[in-house]
C-alpha cells in the first residue's frame, strides 16, 4: 500500500527503538542521509567500503521508489591518528589527508559508488564546529577547562539511549585529559593545541575539534537540525553516535536523526555461506562486542583495498558486500569472494546468451529508472507471470529494511527462470526463433536490468583484459576445443570431460551450444 503522498511504504530497522519502523521522512518525499566516513590517515581497506556500498544501494532504491535523496559522507581530516602518521612520514597533516582522501574516493569509484552528494571535511567546517560548541556552553551542557571544552554527560538526562549503556559504564577520554574533566564520562568538544600540532583560533584558545562534534556540525549544516537517516558501522554506536545524539539534541532540542541504521562489521573468517539463498547467517546480529572482536581494521593489519582490487574487480566485491543483509556481520575471505564471482559468472553467461539470441547488447537494454514505470510494464504469458512474481518478491525484500541479501536471492531466481525459458523455447537454435519468444525474453532482460540497477549492478560490461597474451590464449583455446571435440567424436568422453574440468580449474569456462562450443574467462 502506498503512503498518503503516493510513495511506497518502506520499513527501516531503527537502532534507537530496536525495531523496524515505517519510513516517514521529516519532509514528505525527501530523505536526508548522513553516513560517517573515514579518518583519512592510511589507505582504505575493505571495511571502509561496506557502508558506502550499502548506502549507495539504499539511495538508489529510495530514488527508484520516488524519493528525493541527499546523501552526505564526511571526511575526518584532523585527528590524533592523522597527526601521528603525518609526523611519522615527515609530511604536513593536510597533505597526508589529501592523499588518503584521493585513495578513498578512487576506491569508491571502482566500487561503483557515485551517488554521494557531498564530502564535507572537518577542517573546512571549523566555524560551524566552534559555533555549535559555544551554543552548548551557553546552554549549560558544556564547560571550558583550560584550553579544552568538554560536554558534561550528567547534564543530559537521556544520555545512553542509543547504546543503552548507563553513565557508570562509560569512561570517556583518559590520560592527561581525565584530570581536566568533571566526570570520567565527559568527552571533548574542543582540544587545546599541543606544540607543533595543527590548530585553529577559538574563544578558548588555539586548538582543534574533538571527533564527535565534527559530525554534529556538518550534518546540521548540510541536512538540518533534524534529518532522516544516520548511518555507520555497528562499532560507531558507542561512543561516537551516542555522543553525536547528546551534542545535537541538547543544542537543538529535537531529534538529530529519526532513524539510525548500523551495518554489520567486516570480519576475517573462513566460513563460506550459500550464495543466492534467501537466508543468511544470524550469528551476532546487532552484537557490537562480538562483531568488534573479529573486525577487520587498520590496527589488525588489514591490507589496502587497492591490493584487493588487483585480485577481484569492483563489481564482484560489490556483489559480495550486498549478498548479506546489511545488519549482519560479513565473513570475509578470498574463498567467499571467489564463490561470489562464480555466482556472478552465471549472470555474465546469460548476458552473452541474450546477445547471441537477440543480436542486442544486454547492457543496452532500456533501464526502467522508476518503480512506477516498472509497475506499468505489460508482462504476459507464462514467463510474464513468473517475471511479475520475481519482481514482486525482490521489491518486498528491499521494502523490508533494504534486504539486499534476499533481493539478490530473487535475482538468481529470476535468472533461472530466464535460462529455463531459453531452454524450453530452444532459443539457442537461431535458425528457428519465434518473434513472440524473443519479445518475451527482451521483457525479461528489462526486468533484470531494472531490479539489478537498484543495487548498482550490471551498469556496464566488465572490463576485459587487453594484454598481449589475449591472442595467444584465444588460439590455444581454439586448439583445446578442437582436441575436446575430436575426443568426443571418437567416444572418448572421459578425456573430453577431463579437458573441460581442467580448464575450469584454470578459470576457463567452456559452454556447448547448438552453434558450437564457446569459451569465456572467469573474471
Amino acid at each position: 500500500m502506498p503512503t498518503e503522498s503516493g510513495l511506497p511504504v518502506l520499513r527501516v530497522y531503527n537502532t534507537l527503538s530496536r525495531q523496524k519502523e515505517t519510513l516517514e521522512p521529516v519532509s514528505p518525499g525527501k530523505v536526508g542521509i548522513y553516513l560517517c566516513g573515514p579518518t583519512v590517515y592510511k589507505p582504505s581497506h575493505i571495511g571502509h567500503m561496506v557502508g558506502p556500498v550499502i548506502f549507495d544501494a539504499v539511495k538508489r532504491y529510495l530514488v527508484y521508489s520516488g524519493y528525493q535523496v541527499t546523501w552526505v559522507v564526511n571526511i575526518t581530516d584532523v585527528d590524533d591518528k592523522l597527526i601521528k602518521e603525518s609526523n611519522a612520514r615527515g609530511m604536513k597533516m593536510s597533505e597526508l589527508a589529501e592523499e588518503m582522501t584521493a585513495d578513498y574516493k578512487n576506491n569508491l569509484s571502482a566500487m561503483g559508488v557515485d551517488t554521494i552528494d557531498a564530502f564535507p571535511k572537518a577542517t573546512e567546517n571549523i566555524d560551524e564546529i566552534i559555533q555549535l560548541t559555544q551554543t552548548l556552553i551557553d546552554k549549560g551542557f558544556a564547560y571550558q577547562s583550560g584550553s579544552d571544552v568538554y560536554f558534561e554527560v550528567l547534564k543530559d538526562k537521556e544520555y545512553g539511549k542509543l547504546s543503552r549503556r548507563s553513565v557508570e559504564q562509560m569512561t570517556g577520554e583518559g590520560g592527561d585529559m581525565a584530570e581536566r574533566k568533571r566526570s570520567p564520562a565527559d568527552f571533548a568538544l574542543w582540544k587545546g593545541a599541543k606544540t607543533g600540532e595543527p590548530a585553529w583560533k577559538s574563544p578558548w584558545g588555539e586548538g582543534r575539534p574533538g571527533w564527535h562534534i565534527e559530525c554534529s556540525a556538518m550534518s546540521r549544516k548540510l541536512l538540518g537540525e533534524s534529518f532522516d537517516i544516520h548511518g555507520g558501522g555497528l562499532d560507531l554506536i558507542f561512543p561516537h553516535h551516542e555522543n553525536e545524539v547528546a551534542q545535537s539534541e541538547c543544542c537543538h532540542g529535537k531529534p538529530q536523526a529519526k532513524y539510525w541504521m548500523h551495518n554489520g562489521l567486516m570480519q576475517a573468517s573462513s566460513e563460506v555461506g550459500k550464495l543466492g539463498g534467501r537466508n543468511t547467517r544470524e550469528t551476532a546480529v546487532g552484537d557490537q562486542a562480538a562483531q568488534e572482536a573479529g573486525k577487520i581494521g587498520k590496527s589488525k593489519g588489514a591490507s589496502a583495498f587497492s591490493e584487493l582490487l588487483k585480485q577481484f574487480d569492483g563489481e564482484t566485491i560489490r556483489f559480495f558486500l550486498l549478498s548479506t543483509h546489511y545488519r549482519r556481520p560479513i565473513d570475509f575471505s578470498n574463498e567467499r569472494i571467489e564463490e561470489v564471482r562464480t555466482g556472478l559468472e552465471t549472470f555474465y553467461r546469460f548476458f552473452k546468451r541474450y546477445e547471441r539470441t537477440t543480436g542486442e547488447d544486454f547492457y543496452r537494454v532500456p533501464v526502467t529508472l522508476k518503480r512506477v514505470e516498472g509497475d506499468q510494464l505489460q508482462l504476459s504469458g507464462n514467463l510474464g507471470e513468473a517475471l511479475k512474481g520475481h519482481r514482486q518478491r525482490f521489491i518486498e525484500a528491499m521494502d523490508d529494511d533494504f534486504n539486499t541479501g534476499g533481493a539478490i536471492g530473487d535475482l538468481f531466481e529470476l535468472l533461472r527462470a530466464l535460462n529455463k525459458y531459453c531452454d524450453d523455447e530452444k532459443l539457442d537454435n537461431v535458425s528457428s526463433l519465434k518473434p513472440e519468444a524473443i519479445a518475451a525474453l527482451k521483457q525479461g532482460a528489462r526486468v533484470l536490468r531494472e531490479l539489478a540497477g537498484t543495487l548498482g549492478l550490471f551498469r556496464a560490461a566488465p572490463q576485459a583484459s587487453t594484454g598481449d597474451d589475449d591472442g595467444l590464449v584465444g588460439k590455444l583455446m581454439e586448439l583445446m576445443i578442437k582436441y575436446r571435440a575430436d575426443a568426443r567424436k571418437n567416444k572418448n568422453f572421459a578425456l573430453g570431460d577431463a579437458i573441460r574440468k581442467d580448464l575450469a580449474e584454470l578459470g576457463l569456462i567452456l559452454e556447448d551450444r547448438p552453434t558450437g562450443t564457446e569459451w569465456s574467462l572467469k573474471r
